[in-house]
């Protein structure tokens, strides 16, 4: 007895050790850890170079700036994980998931902030003599932290993972959330909501703010691997559970947070950018229609959009019209929606008896015909419409009940510009967007889609009528695409072909729309929103990458089929598609007379 349970031990022990990537005692990794983080932190109250030439005046000693506040950050998130791991009084439910892949995630977070920072400092400047001692402490903090988080045991060691690779990507798995042992009265839960909803719009206000390549960048490493660290810790699956409980009042409060961003500005230099993210988001919700429900792959999406858009700008009052007419508000919204709504069903009707890549294929091709065709309607190769490359510039801008969306208007003693009026009014777009996407989604005629986009023949078998079913799905993503494009003319005071591509530099076109929804996960409401945030925000404040954002972009996805195939926000049926699960081996049929062997095992 004595014997078996000093073996147990052993293999205990050699698990643990090869759990991790470093072989460290756990405790000299877990305080290495603890260490490491406070050195960190207290390096950015250090000067990291001697000359204000490098934005953000990193040269003051006594309190950080720019880009040492997001080290700062780094270093105290992964310091509150680190005590969270060692069980102190009123941390754990930090990490109801687990504690190493959140902690180590985290750190190279840091690492990757504050090394990218002494890059941009060496660079920028011309060397790295212009790094002063505080930077130095910080980056081998920073690097020492690192070190000691991969010596941490993993929270599930796997004894077959034997080489460093697996060892390192055991590190990073980490548990199903425990249950929460306390239950909170309905009035927290809605306050932890409200909370988790304020804290993602400080988020998004800060990235959004940044006024530097720098700043931005160094915000995006440490949201990167945040982002995933905070998946590990299990605290989104609570959340998420709240949410699911009260799913009116996150809603509710997900749009006032919303609705909160333009009253934290103090220009419209950045509620341009939101202005138009919501645009885009949008678009890419009602695409979500088509390709995340009914599983239409739908290559000329834009096309819609651009109807939508020209419609409103033919009978908006723009002086350039060949209409000559001008519509009220409301007229004008409805008149781009049902031409949209009219083009998905002259398109839909003779090609959605098709199927998969040959599907795509025809709507490419219709969202190209589209823009030649706007493009002919100059009176020269066609008729006078649309008034060819030139467009229909000097569109008006919307006046809604008296209130002129081009005038500056005070609210609650906040001055909200043009572009903070037009967000306002494109997230009320938004609401019903996604009011009608839920509503459609959870309907019987949003599970037949589903059933489509899993298995047509079987969902025909069944007595769905396919056909008309993802005419509907056409003819409703396209309705809502049409709807935004009336905001959007008013947004960009014009409308030209040029806007429509397949793919160009700058979003919305067919790809980008398309990798939002596959980027933020199909089939969800937050999924596409996120997805056309990151793809739109992204270029918009790294304008350096230029030509090479369709290379990284590529680069993106393919890592993102690789690691997360389902979507940053995915719902359960994909995490169950593309996952392994946990379910409990189902023993087979034996004779009496052979051992039971397992499903597993065999």
């Amino acid at each position: 007895m004595t014997d078996t349970t000093t073996t147990t031990t052993d293999t205990t022990a050699t698990t643990t050790r090869h759990s991790a990537l470093i072989p460290l005692p756990e405790k000299a990794a877990r305080y290495g850890t603890l260490g490491g983080a406070v050195l960190t932190a207290a390096a950015t109250f250090m000067a990291w170079t001697w000359t204000a030439e490098f934005p953000g005046d990193l040269t003051v000693t006594g309190y950080p700036g720019g880009l040492q506040v997001l080290t700062l950050i780094g270093a105290l998130i992964t310091l509150l994980l680190g005590l969270s791991a060692l069980g102190i009084r009123g941390l754990r439910w930090l990490t109801p998931g687990g504690t190493t892949a959140p902690t180590l995630l985290f750190a190279l977070g840091t690492l990757g902030t504050t090394g990218y920072t002494l890059g941009a400092i060496s660079y920028r400047l011309g060397g790295v003599v212009n790094l002063e001692p505080g930077a130095w402490v910080a980056g081998i903090a920073a690097l020492l932290t690192t070190l000691c988080a991969l010596g941490l045991p993993a929270d599930e060691p796997d004894p077959d993972a034997t080489d460093a690779w697996a060892r390192f990507r055991n590190t990073l798995k980490a548990p199903p959330a425990r249950p929460a042992t306390i239950t909170l009265p309905s009035w927290a839960e809605i306050l932890v909501i409200a909370v988790a909803f304020g804290i993602a719009l400080y988020v998004f206000t800060y990235g959004i703010d940044t006024e530097y390549v720098e700043l931005f960048t160094g915000f995006l490493i440490l949201v990167l691997f945040g982002g995933v660290a905070l998946t590990k810790t299990g605290l989104p699956a609570r959340l998420t559970a709240l949410t699911a409980k009260h799913r009116t009042i996150a809603l509710t409060a997900a749009f006032v947070a919303a609705a909160a961003f333009p009253f934290t500005q103090t220009n419209d230099t950045y509620t341009n950018v939101a202005a138009n993210i919501l645009v885009f988001a949008t678009v890419a919700l009602g695409l979500n229609v088509v390709v995340g429900l009914a599983g239409l792959l739908d290559l000329g999406y834009v096309a819609f959009l651009g109807v939508g858009a020209y419609a409103a700008a033919l009978v908006s009052g723009s002086p350039d019209s060949t209409i000559g007419v001008h519509f009220p508000f409301w007229a004008a919204v409805l008149t781009g929606a049902a031409a949209s709504l009219v083009f998905g069903i002259v398109i839909g009707a003779p090609t959605l008896r098709l199927r998969g890549d040959y599907l795509a294929i025809v709507t490419l091709g219709f969202g190209e015909i589209f823009r030649i065709t706007m493009n002919n309607l100059d009176g020269d190769s066609g008729p006078d419409v649309t008034n060819g490359p030139n467009g229909i510039p000097n569109i008006p801008d919307l006046e809604i009940f008296g209130f002129n969306l081009g005038e500056t208007h005070t609210v609650l003693g906040v001055d909200l510009g043009r572009f903070a009026n037009y967000y306002l009014l494109m997230l009320v777009f938004t609401i019903i967007v996604v009011t009608v996407f839920r509503r459609a989604g959870t309907s019987r005629i949003g599970r037949a889609w589903v059933a489509i986009r899993e298995d047509e023949t079987a969902a025909q078998a069944m007595g769905i009528n396919t056909f008309r079913l993802k005419l509907l799905a056409f003819a409703l993503g396209a309705s809502l695409a049409g709807m935004a494009g009336t905001v959007q003319a008013h947004v960009q005071y014009s409308v030209t072909p040029d806007q429509y591509k397949f793919v160009e530099n700058a979003p919305p076109n067919s790809a980008f729309l398309l990798a939002a929804v596959i980027l933020g996960g199909m089939g969800t409401v937050s999924g596409p929103l996120v997805g056309a945030a990151l793809l739109y925000l992204i270029p918009a404040k790294l304008q350096f990458i230029g030509e090479y954002q369709l290379l990284l972009f590529g680069v993106a996805l393919i890592l993102l089929m690789r690691f997360r195939p389902e979507g940053l926000i995915a719902d359960r049926r994909k995490q169950l598609e593309f996952h392994e699960t946990d379910q409990l081996d189902v023993p087979e049929q034996r004779l009496p007379d052979e051992p039971a062997v397992t499903k597993a095992g065999a």
